[in-house]
């Protein structure tokens, strides 16, 4: 299969997607001295751009202030302002508020006690210390949920939950990334909260000593410097030789008791033991602790072992295979999941639709580094002996690519060579790992035998083996809720995007896949059928609602309304109605 751009599967496998496609920097302190950023960071800001990644400005600054003290603003992809009360666009000059405004008469009150310096934004209000205690007498007046946040000296006030991190996520979910792919540079109080939302969080040698002891990488160089030493830094290495232990994922416990931990970024893992020995239970629990921590997965499932997830959505049935496009359109949202189910797809046409679905992957993860896992169930029907992809694949091709088997004599051998772990499972999991390791060509690792019920990991790189328990799958694989919601309608009931020009043929088979492809979709697509009032019709007829369908089909007669406008409308009207039923995530 082709890229859009025209390169083969072999020809996108050569480049290696990056981790860090985002880097996210606090202004005063960090990027800027004394309020002013030098031309040399500047040129820095431009190397990371030049990279493919990037950059936003996430600060405490109102916007006004900003565009005064930093005209080069339009460096930024995207700007947090108001200490994450307000997003704001460079290219389009668009601004999108975060947080409601003060209530009327507050500012005034403040000042009305003595509180001097104030200044007011969007949202924000902000003077300096020692006028906290005033501010605090004030909101306590006002009976408002509204807090301080300190910034060297500077006193923010905003609504209670508004701080850097609510900023940065919005800004990341405009640009279709994830905090996963994201470094945070700060200096300050104020900036602990965005950088601890980061995947890593840098700071610069002149931070508070509190804010050095919480990051992961302190630079040796203060302010600007700084950043441009931790830009040179990630645009050499992408900050692979930078392990940080607290983001690996816990696959259960070691003899001893310990954590043993599986790193959330790197090789791939093989699954491999008898079958009804555990694989799946594993793997579940596996996937419940990256749903945990927000780690995006989409997991190809031919046997509908994972189609009770209830935190991804499953695309295909028993009677319809899904397309490639379904599943890139879904996995947009960097907040969903999805389980692919491949039970329609005959045998002998897996290994093509693998082959579809990795140049989609390797391409979706080029532009977003999403999704960070993919796990592929039964993995030898995908990838058999004689797949003739797989003498294109080298060590290091598929990253985080989690292979689940009980016969790895019947994958390919080079999809087993992409494997950094080896877990063996069942009652024999040194036979899994020592089958494997001949497989390779490899000598088997020593180990000890390990107790009843363990799981062995074999790590190839370093040739430690580690005997665990797996952790237990904590319940999570329910799915209670009415059809219209989140089960299966069949083809004559669910909705289609197909567009102007029915280029598209995106089917919806319940409300809660409606939803998550209707974000997907460009904007012609949504409009069209908009226009046509088609949701409303199809909600009317198919969900049998007339109420929504009467709420909705108001929404498509809304001229006034920017297609985001009115995909938020109708989310939020369906969200209301079927809220009971759990529709998002």
């Amino acid at each position: 299969m082709g890229s859009e751009d025209g390169l083969s599967l072999p020809e996108l496998l050569k480049n290696v997607s990056m981790r860090y496609l985002a880097l996210a920097s606090d202004y005063d302190g960090t990027l800027a001295t004394h309020g002013t950023v030098s031309e040399a960071t500047l040129d820095a800001v431009d190397r990371v751009r030049r990279s493919g990644r990037k950059f936003l400005l996430v600060t405490g600054r109102r916007l006004e202030e900003l565009l005064e003290v930093f005209p080069a603003v339009e460096v930024c992809d995207m700007v947090v302002a108001e200490n994450g009360a307000l997003l704001y666009n460079p290219v389009t000059g668009e601004e999108c508020r975060l947080a409601p405004e003060p209530p009327a008469g507050f500012v005034e009150e403040l000042r009305r006690r003595g509180v001097e310096r104030l200044e007011r934004g969007r949202s924000i209000v902000a003077t300096w210390e020692p006028y906290e205690k005033i501010v605090l007498e004030v909101i306590r007046d006002f009976a408002i949920e509204w807090q301080i946040i300190f910034n060297k000296g500077a006193v923010m006030i905003l609504p209670t939950g508004v701080n850097k991190a609510l900023g940065l996520r919005a800004a990341l979910k405009e640009l279709g990334l994830s905090p996963h792919n994201t470094v945070g540079i700060g200096d300050a109080e104020n900036d602990e909260a965005f950088l601890r939302e980061c995947e890593c969080g840098v700071a610069v040698a002149n931070a508070l000593d509190s804010l050095k002891a919480r990051a992961d990488l302190v630079t040796e160089g203060t302010h600007g410097d700084g950043v441009a030493e931790l830009i040179d830094r990630l645009v050499a290495t992408d900050l692979e030789e930078l392990a940080i232990e607290h983001l690996d994922v816990p696959l259960g416990l070691t003899p001893g008791g310990g954590e043993f931990l599986l790193p959330a970024y790197g090789g791939g893992v093989l699954v491999a033991g008898q079958s009804g020995g555990g694989k799946s239970k594993l793997v579940a629990a596996i996937v419940e602790r990256l749903a945990e921590r927000k780690y995006q997965f989409c997991i190809l499932d031919p046997v509908g072992d994972y189609q009770t997830l209830v935190d991804a959505a499953v695309l295909g049935t028993s009677q319809r295979a899904p397309t490639v496009e379904e599943i890139t359109v879904l996995l947009e949202d960097p907040e969903q999941n999805a389980v692919v189910s491949l039970f329609a797809t005959p045998r002998d046409e897996r290994p093509r639709f693998f082959e579809q679905f990795l140049a989609a992957m390797v391409q979706q993860r080029a532009r977003t580094g999403r999704p960070h896992w993919i796990i592929v169930d039964e993995a030898h029907y995908f990838a058999p002996e004689d797949w003739p992809l797989a003498e294109h694949l080298l060590p290091g091709h598929l990253r985080n690519v989690m292979l689940v088997t009980a016969f790895p004599e019947r994958l390919a051998q080079p999809m087993i060579a992409q494997s950094e772990w080896i877990i063996g499972t069942g009652d024999a999991p040194g036979e899994a790992i020592a089958g494997c390791a001949e497989l390779l060509g490899e000598p088997p690792p020593h180990f000890e035998a390990p107790g009843d019920g363990a799981n062995l990991a074999w790590r190839r790189t370093t040739g430690e083996v580690r005997a665990f328990a797996g952790a237990e799958p904590n319940g999570r694989r329910q799915r209670h809720a009415h059809d219209a919601v989140a089960g299966d309608l069949d083809a004559e009931n669910s909705f289609f995007f197909r567009g102007p020009d029915e280029r598209l043929n995106l089917r919806a088979s319940n409300l809660r896949l409606f939803i998550h492809l209707a974000e997907g979709v460009d904007d012609a697509t949504w409009l069209h059928h908009l226009r046509r009032h088609d949701y409303s019709n199809w909600i009317r007829k198919a969900i049998k609602n007339e109420s929504l369908a009467g709420r909705m089909e108001a929404i498509e007669s809304n001229s006034d309304f920017s297609p985001q406008e009115s995909r938020r409308a109708i989310r939020a009207e369906i969200q209301q109605q079927y809220l009971d039923l759990s529709l998002s995530r």
